[in-house]
């Protein structure tokens, strides 16, 4: 009885012993036998990828994988930079994308034929090519879709910039599966990832050719634009030098040395570089510099490419359209001078006051105007700086080169689009040197003005070209001595930056001169030739010491209105051979004077009456004389 009391004690804990080791089977069995999920439970999926529409670029296309009958898929483009307005539709997998965009722009070339709106064409389109498609609907320029899956399979999503428009800019595809919080921003990304970009244009390829002249230990720089993982460089360099060694080197951002192409041993002249990017480029430089014993200089020719391999061989012909150097922001800059407060010609500076005004256009600087309900930003000078550095981008800032002294901003003002072109607008009070004044005329001297606006950054990022009629002077200038007779606008390379300038001439009113100067000299002059009339030789004496006195005084009296410089004008030298003639009339009377008491009366007659008209000639012949030199530039 007790044997079989233990034995049913036995075969009653015996299933629960089986439950806990078939528990344990199972647990252990659950990965490799997944349960299936009831037909009322689907899977839900959400994967976000980041993505770049660049300037002038194409659309980017994403294959979406897996998808079963009945899916719900979700779908949200959102612009992250820039002023990109997406558009975004859903095709097979199998679609033949190249061949929409085609159909696409053979539908816009022939409405713009016909004469009629290709936008308007557009939802039409979209309607025959796309299973699902959307523009606005995501909030602002966001595109938002939704679409149920008709049968299992992989399909392509489509995001393209706006037709309508050019725009550009970085962002962020959310795809969802049976998870709609896609639509509103809400969904985090959670399971595998189903989501990949495919390439479906063929990689960029361009060929540029660079011709010039090298000198040894000054190297030419090449800035290669903006490159993505996995493209090539190739580079070629012939030079024209006997006994030149040309070598290429190509640098990244930081200028360390990532690949060289030099002469090989059996002296082959032309060289050439080849190098394969392991990630994104921006920055890159590649230089070509002459070597050899006793090359100063040579004339070369290179090639640079990318994904062109016949760049190696010499002979690859330049791609049309494409470049593979960066090209600089042309800045277009104007210059208008609205006062002229003070010309120094002692220190040689003068003061104005000046707008000047730049426009260019940098993709960087866009924005998205949905963002803000605005079509353009202003902002101070002081924001705006702020504004470039969260951009991650340079403006082309600039000096006054011929400034002394500081610079007084009145009103400073920058005007930012959201396609990313900017209106710099300032206007300033600042006193500028004026090295090439040239006084010697004075006061019929013309002199040469300059207003130099020198780029900080080189000219490989941004480059000077005119604003179309904006630079001129203003019509109430403030400065009265001066009379502006002719201006103009310079733009050229100075060590490797641009530099904008605003020339002007401008000679003196003569009127003030006349009356202060030349008018009362002549009278002096007159005053002394009519004491020759006078047969008093001792009365002569005392007008013409008068006169030397008046010219002593009225030297004095006019010299804090001429520029003291370390040169003589042409005023000097008048003031001095009125002054030394005068002196020579009273050294003259005097000797006359003399004469008559030695009783030589007759003698002083004869010669008094040709002074007469010796005395005027005298005047004519040394203001000739000083016009001469001066104009031909004999006295310096």
């Amino acid at each position: 009885m007790r044997f079989r009391r233990r034995r049913k004690e036995r075969t009653a804990g015996q299933p629960l012993r089986l439950l806990v080791l078939a528990a344990l089977i199972a647990i252990q069995l659950a990965p490799l036998f997944p349960l299936r999920v009831r037909a009322d439970e689907p899977v839900k999926r959400v994967q976000i990828v980041q993505g770049e529409v660049i300037p002038h670029g194409f659309g980017l296309v994403y294959r979406v994988k897996d998808l079963k009958t009945l899916d719900r898929l979700y779908v949200r483009v959102h612009t992250e930079t820039g002023n990109l307005d997406p558009l975004a539709a859903l095709v097979s997998g199998d679609a033949d994308v190249l061949k929409i965009d085609l159909a696409f722009n053979e539908a816009v070339n022939k409405a713009i034929t016909e004469g009629r709106d290709p936008v308007a064409m557009l939802p039409d389109f979209a309607d025959r090519h796309f299973i699902v498609w959307d523009d606005d609907s995501g909030g602002g320029y966001d595109a938002a879709f939704e679409s149920v899956i008709p049968e299992d399979g992989d399909y392509k999503i489509l995001v393209h910039p706006n037709p309508a428009h050019p725009n550009w800019g970085k962002f962020s595809l959310a795809v969802g599966v049976n998870e709609p919080g896609v639509l509103t921003g809400e969904a985090k990304p959670t399971g595998r990832d189903f989501v990949s970009e495919i390439q479906i244009f063929p990689p960029m390829q361009a060929v540029q050719e660079m011709t010039g002249t090298v000198k040894a230990g000054a190297p030419k720089q090449f800035h290669i634009r903006p490159l993505k993982a996995g493209d090539t460089i190739y580079a070629y360099a012939e030079t024209s030098a006997d006994g030149g060694s040309p070598i290429i080197r190509l640098k990244d951002y930081g200028d360390k040395l990532l690949s060289v192409g030099f002469t090989t041993k059996d002296g082959q002249k032309p060289v050439t570089l080849q190098y394969t990017l392991k990630q994104d480029a921006e920055n890159y430089t590649l230089t070509l510099d002459e070597m050899g014993e006793g090359v100063e200089s040579s004339d070369f020719r290179m090639l640079v490419g990318v994904n062109a391999p016949d760049v190696l061989t010499g002979q690859a012909q330049p791609t049309p359209g494409e470049a593979v150097l960066q090209e600089p922001i042309p800045v277009q800059i104007g210059v208008k001078m609205d006062q002229i407060t003070d010309v120094d010609q002692k220190s040689e500076n003068f003061g104005v006051v000046d707008t000047l005004q730049m426009e260019w256009q940098d993709p960087k600087l866009a924005f998205d105007p949905a963002a803000c309900d605005c079509k353009y930003k202003s902002l101070s000078i002081s924001d705006f700086i702020k504004y470039v550095a969260a951009h991650g981008t340079v403006w082309p800032e600039f000096v006054y080169f011929n400034q002394q002294g500081r610079r007084d901003i009145q009103n400073g003002l920058v005007v930012v689009f959201s396609d990313g072109r900017a209106i710099y607008y300032e206007r300033s009070t600042v006193t500028l040197q004026a090295p090439d004044f040239n006084f010697r005329l004075y006061p019929f001297d013309t002199q040469t003005f300059y207003i130099r606006i020198r780029q900080v950054f080189p000219n490989h990022l941004f480059t000077f070209t005119e604003l179309p009629d904006f630079s001129d002077t203003g019509n109430q200038l403030g400065e009265e001595e001066w009379v502006i007779q002719d201006k103009w606008t310079e733009i050229e390379n100075v060590d490797n930056v641009s530099q904008f300038s605003f020339g002007f001439t401008a000679n003196r009113h003569l009127m003030y001169y006349v009356v202060r100067i030349f008018v009362p000299v002549l009278i002096i002059i007159i005053v002394s030739w009519f004491t020759f009339f006078l047969k008093d030789y001792s009365k002569r004496v005392d007008v013409a010491s008068a006169n030397l006195l008046v010219f002593v005084a009225f030297n004095f009296t006019i010299s804090d209105a001429l520029p003291h410089l370390g040169y003589a004008t042409i005023l000097d030298f008048v003031l001095v051979t009125t002054f030394v003639i005068t002196g020579v009339v009273v050294i003259f009377n005097v000797w006359l004077k003399r004469l008559e008491v030695t009783q030589k009366e007759s003698i002083a007659q004869t010669i008094d009456k040709y002074s007469i008209w010796l005395y005027p000639i005298l005047y004519f012949a040394a203001f000739a004389l000083v016009a001469f030199f001066f104009t031909k530039g004999g006295i310096q």
